[in-house]
């Protein structure tokens, strides 16, 4: 067929040709000039176009022959994609999960944090707050210092601590003197046992201010008239994260004004609450997968430890704890999440909602082929086709049909069509993006 098409062209040119020598031949008339012309432009069309229709029935011919019953099944759809059109619009690549989705139960909770993981930052004197040295949501360790606090009796502890030892000293010779006196018979024995008591209350009393300056964070042992401290340091009971602010630089606080309060989210439960006919299913050590509000795309772990024996006020739920494993970030006590509760160890192949697309009735995800993309070019009425050259950065993508299952927790449970290798990489994010794409520019359905 190229060949006549070849020679077709190649006859119009020649007779076209003869025919503009023939029109400016000087012999000729005009009509008959005018005759010729419109005659063999007449007898070229007719030609052309007849070569044309042949072309055109040879290729239906062709692709209805390709598309017989023997040859009948899903075409392939593949589409080349550069990295820099992967990182404009957000594609990212990943494998199939294996989800529990087909037999599940939905709930509501909330995250929690144990008392004894979160505690309020509190001086145990009064006193005017100097300095704040954190932040909302800095990581904090035991004992580390978050703020100061200024307030004159605490130099009058440490002066009282320095008297009383100098008292000590003083009563502590006196009590020795008399001792001698005593078995010299020259003394008083009632002298003796006063000075003895006396001394015993200086002791006591030592021991006292020494506790009331350890709880202030002052070091007795420490304590000099050179180095007589009137701010002191408001350190933090457990290691975790600022998540409130009390007070202010100015503020006046006392043991009942907390200055922050401080979380260890590492201890971070999962609070369920659970209805009386869905207890039966719930069993200790059982796995939950959560998300929260604020991001539902995000999934994460807990394990049951704890299952209620009572109702919950009026609800008839019964609450349920989970301890939440693994990767916590993002996770805060008091925030509201929505958890599925594994009631069976199944698990199917699953992929993310929004890694599946829609095309013509049928449900698709693209995976990541090693094949090349074919482009078919029309050039100058002649049919080429050539296989093009694939960068390096690009990838290629085939989009594959599946059949949907069930989706929760922002995942559908899928059933591909074609087996595919078990370490695949399919679009997670952005398949929609690579459809209009590859129907776009037709790369390459055949």
């Amino acid at each position: 067929m190229r060949y006549i098409f070849k020679l077709t062209e190649r006859i119009k040119n020649d007779m076209l040709s003869y025919q503009i020598k023939l029109l400016f031949n000087n012999d000729l008339t005009n009509v008959t000039k005018i005759l010729l012309f419109f005659g063999l432009s007449f007898i070229l069309t007719t030609s052309f176009v007849s070569c044309k229709n042949d072309s055109t029935i040879d290729s239906a011919e062709k692709i209805s022959s390709e598309k017989s019953p023997e040859h009948a099944h899903e075409e392939e759809a593949i589409v080349s994609v550069s990295d820099e059109q992967m990182k404009a619009v957000g594609i990212e690549v990943g494998r199939v999960q294996f989800k529990e989705l087909t037999s599940t139960l939905k709930a509501n909770g909330m995250l929690t944090v144990p008392g004894n993981h979160k505690a309020d930052v509190t001086f145990l004197s009064e006193g005017v707050v100097k300095s704040i040295l954190v932040q909302l949501g800095d990581q904090v360790k035991k004992g580390q210092v978050i703020a100061t606090v200024a307030n004159p009796r605490f130099i009058q502890l440490q002066e009282d601590l320095l008297n009383t030892n100098n008292q000590i000293e003083v009563v502590s010779l006196e009590v020795k003197r008399q001792k001698e006196l005593n078995d010299g018979n020259a003394g008083s024995l009632r002298n003796l046992q006063n000075a003895t008591a006396e001394l015993k209350g200086l002791y006591t009393k030592k021991a006292s201010l020494g506790q009331q300056l350890r709880l202030l964070g002052i070091d007795p042992e420490k304590v000099g008239v050179s180095n007589l401290r009137s701010t002191l340091p408001v350190l933090s009971p457990i290691g975790g994260v600022v998540s409130t602010l009390f007070a202010k630089i100015g503020s006046f606080i006392s043991a009942s004004n907390p200055v922050a309060e401080i979380v260890d989210n590492s201890s971070l439960h999962l609070d369920l609450q659970i209805f009386e006919k869905d207890l039966p299913a719930i069993k200790i050590g059982q796995t939950i997968h959560f998300t929260i509000t604020n991001n539902p795309v995000k999934e994460y772990d807990a394990i049951v430890y704890s299952i209620g024996s009572a109702f919950e006020n009026d609800s008839k739920s019964i609450p349920v704890h989970a301890r939440v494993n693994g990767d916590k970030s993002g996770l805060i006590d008091g925030m509201n999440a929505t958890a599925i509760v594994s009631l069976k160890n199944n698990t199917t192949p699953a992929v993310p909602n929004e890694a599946i697309v829609e095309a013509g009735g049928k449900n698709y995800v693209f995976v990541l082929t090693n094949k090349k993309v074919e482009d078919t070019h029309v050039e100058e009425g002649l049919e080429h086709q050539h296989e093009s050259t694939t960068h390096r950065e690009n990838k290629v993508f085939e989009r594959m049909q599946i059949v949907k299952g069930t989706s929760a927790m922002g995942y559908t449970a899928v059933t591909f069509i074609q087996t595919i290798p078990d370490d695949s990489f399919i679009v997670t994010k952005g398949a929609f993006f690579v459809n209009a794409k590859l129907t776009s520019t037709g790369e390459h359905e055949h």
